[in-house]
Parts: C-alpha cells; sequence; structure tokens
C-alpha cells in the first residue's frame, strides 16, 4: 500500500514539473524582441574654413529677437512696396511768339511761292509771258483761281504805277499784297473763355491720317501753356489707339482724359467729357472726334450726334477743322464735306513744314470763309502755333 501511494506522487511531481518547463516555453516565444540599440551618431567633419576661421566651428552667444534693432514700421520684417512715383508733369513753351521761333521751318516753303514771285517780278520787262508764270506759280502754290486772278491784277497796277523797281520795293509790294490776302484784321483767337459760364468746349474734327489726335493733344498744350486747366474727351471710339494716344497727350501735362470702351458711342463720351470738366471746374474742355471719311453719311450723322448731345450742356465754342497742308486742293474738298454738317469756324493747318505749298491758307480761307487760326510745323510736342498773318508772309517772300 505504502508503495502505491509513493508511486502516485512521484507521477505527479513529475506532471507538474513537465508542465511548467512546457508554459515556460510557451512564455519565451510570446515575449517581443528588445528594442534594438540605437545606433551612435558621429557629426560630420566641420566644413572647411580659410584664416582665422580655419577651425572646428564652435557655438557662439546669439541675441534674442529684443535686442535685435527692427526697420520703422512695423516688427514683421515685411518689405513695404513704395507707390511708383508719377513723371514729374512737362512745361509746354509759351505760346507768346511761338511762330516766329518756329519761322525758319515756315521759310522752306517759300522757294513754291515768296522767292518764285520776286524773282519774276525782278525782270526788266513784265510782258505778259511773265504775268502768266506769276499766274502759275501762285496756282501751283495753291493759292487758288480766284485769289490768284486778283493778285495778279492789283500786283499789275502797282507795278505799272512804280515804274522802276529796287528788291526793296518789290518786296515791300508783295509782302502787301499777301497780307490783304491772307487777311490782317480777322479775328484768329481760339475760344477758349466763354462769358458767364465754365467750361470752354471745343470740338476737334478732320479726316484721319490730317494728325487730328495729335492736333488736340497739342492745343492742350497750348491752352495749359497759357494758364488753362484742360479736360481731353476720346470721342474716337472708332479707332483703338485713338484714346490710348490722347490720353497720353493729356498726361504729359496734367489733363483729366475721359474716355470710353471700344466702339462706343461717340456722343456719349462728348457728354460725359462736358460734365465731368463741369463738375471738376476746368477752363476747357477738347473733343476729339472720328474722322471716317469713306463712310461719309454715317460720319457726318455721328458729328452732328455729337454737336446736339453736346449742345444739351452749353453751345459749342470752337468748331476746329484740320486740314493736312501737303493735300492741297484735296483738303479743300474735306473741308467742304465738313463745313455741310458742322458750322466750322476755324481752321487747323498741319504738316505746313517745307513739303507744303503756302498758298493753301488762302485758298481754304477763301473757300470756307473762316481764318486760319492754328498752324503745326513739325512733329515735335510744341509745334503748333497761333496763326500770325504777319509773320507767316514774312517767312514766305524772306527777308
Amino acid at each position: 500500500m505504502e508503495t502505491v501511494i509513493l508511486a502516485v506522487v512521484i507521477a505527479v511531481v513529475v506532471l507538474g514539473v513537465l508542465g511548467g518547463l512546457v508554459v515556460g516555453s510557451r512564455r519565451k516565444k510570446s515575449l517581443p524582441p528588445p528594442p534594438p540599440t540605437a545606433p551612435d551618431i558621429t557629426a560630420p567633419p566641420a566644413e572647411p574654413h580659410v584664416g582665422d576661421e580655419a577651425e572646428t566651428p564652435r557655438d557662439e552667444p546669439r541675441r534674442t529677437i529684443e535686442e535685435v534693432d527692427l526697420p520703422d514700421g512695423g516688427s514683421t520684417g515685411t518689405a513695404v512696396e513704395e507707390p511708383p512715383v508719377a513723371p514729374p508733369l512737362e512745361i509746354p513753351e509759351p505760346t507768346e511768339g511761338r511762330l516766329v521761333r518756329l519761322r525758319a521751318r515756315l521759310s522752306r516753303s517759300q522757294n513754291a511761292l515768296g522767292k518764285g514771285l520776286l524773282t519774276l517780278l525782278s525782270r526788266e520787262h513784265l510782258d505778259e509771258d511773265t504775268w502768266e508764270e506769276i499766274e502759275d506759280t501762285l496756282l501751283t502754290a495753291d493759292v487758288g483761281v480766284q485769289p490768284t486772278q486778283e493778285l495778279v491784277d492789283r500786283l499789275r497796277e502797282r507795278v505799272r504805277v512804280l515804274g522802276t523797281r529796287t528788291p526793296e520795293e518789290l518786296r515791300s509790294l508783295l509782302r502787301e499784297e499777301l497780307l490783304t490776302l491772307v487777311g490782317t484784321e480777322v479775328d484768329r483767337t481760339v475760344k477758349t473763355e466763354p462769358e458767364e459760364r465754365k467750361p470752354g468746349i471745343v470740338m476737334v474734327v478732320g479726316v484721319n491720317g490730317t494728325g487730328k489726335t495729335t492736333t488736340t493733344g497739342k492745343l492742350a498744350r497750348v491752352l495749359v501753356a497759357d494758364g488753362r486747366t484742360v479736360v481731353l474727351g476720346a470721342a474716337d471710339t472708332f479707332r483703338a489707339a485713338a484714346a490710348d494716344q490722347l490720353q497720353t497727350w493729356g498726361e504729359r501735362v496734367g489733363a483729366h482724359t475721359v474716355r470710353g470702351p471700344e466702339a462706343g458711342d461717340p456722343a456719349s463720351v462728348a457728354f460725359d467729357a462736358v460734365k465731368e470738366g463741369k463738375e471738376m471746374g476746368v477752363d476747357v474742355v477738347l473733343i476729339d472726334t472720328a474722322g471716317r471719311l469713306h463712310t461719309k453719311t454715317g460720319l457726318m450723322d455721328e458729328l452732328g450726334k455729337v454737336k446736339r448731345v453736346v449742345e444739351k450742356h452749353a453751345p459749342l465754342d470752337e468748331v476746329l477743322l484740320v486740314l493736312d497742308a501737303t493735300t492741297g486742293q484735296n483738303g479743300l474738298v474735306q473741308a467742304r464735306v465738313f463745313a455741310e454738317v458742322v458750322n466750322i469756324t476755324g481752321i487747323v493747318l498741319t504738316k505746313l513744314d517745307g513739303t507744303a505749298k503756302g498758298g493753301i491758307v488762302i485758298a481754304v480761307q477763301r473757300e470756307l470763309g473762316v481764318p486760319v487760326k492754328l498752324i503745326g510745323l513739325g512733329e515735335g510736342a510744341d509745334d503748333l502755333a497761333p496763326f500770325e498773318p504777319e509773320a507767316f508772309v514774312d517767312a514766305l517772300i524772306g527777308d
């Protein structure tokens, strides 16, 4: 009996030991592996230096944000862009005596008219052939048929009475007769100062290519030079560059430009220009218009509409017709077309600087019955001058 009990105890002990070994092996298998040991990091070698810096970098004291001087205007350090500085305004040349200063350019036209006439009149015998040459010279210079006949008749009579003719006497005689044709008693002032109201309103008309928009810009300079303030109305909305061109002219002298959308209503732009001119209290509003003569009916209707709309504010003080002096008799045809629809009050002759024939001044005045008020003598910004008959004739016939 004791032997059996002893055997059972030994069996239990053996089973307990075996069970412990199995549990221990399972626990060893379920334990996670230990974390890997962090590798030692070796700092990269210092960059090579030269001279006094040829050593291993070392820690240096650094300043805090409170110790750093910040620029004025804030602590963010953001750079503030300054607004662009507008270029200084140009100061136009004074208009008084401007034509006299430009006399050298104008005198280039004298070969066809002044010098030619003086040469012919200086001949010892003035026969019919000579008088026909004098007529041809005047016609070639675009004086016109009727004015030419009048001038030749007066020259014939005065030369016959004078008898002996010295160069000085001939020059004086020719000067007097040309001044009579050009006209010295005509009021050539550009009307920009109406009584009892502001602003004066000037509309500029003419065919594209005559220098109309450029003339409008130069006229603004003439007015600014005389101490006036100006608003420009870019009513030529059918030529893409016209509004930009006019605005550039205005910016040079501080004149505000009113413009509308491309291909917009020109009358609306003109109306707004006068309205803003009134609100700003300026002296003069200049309105540039379109000049598409190849669509005569549409252009004339448009100009008539612009005139009517503007006159809802106030009557027009001036309607200036710009003509290219180099076109000669073709310019007179253009003048007739515009005179049919708008009441032309003055003429601006451009490109009268050597390639033109001075007689066009006489012809266009006779054709329209209105005076030449301004002439353009070059490409410069201040080459538009008030027309002065004496200076003009003196330039034609020379000293």
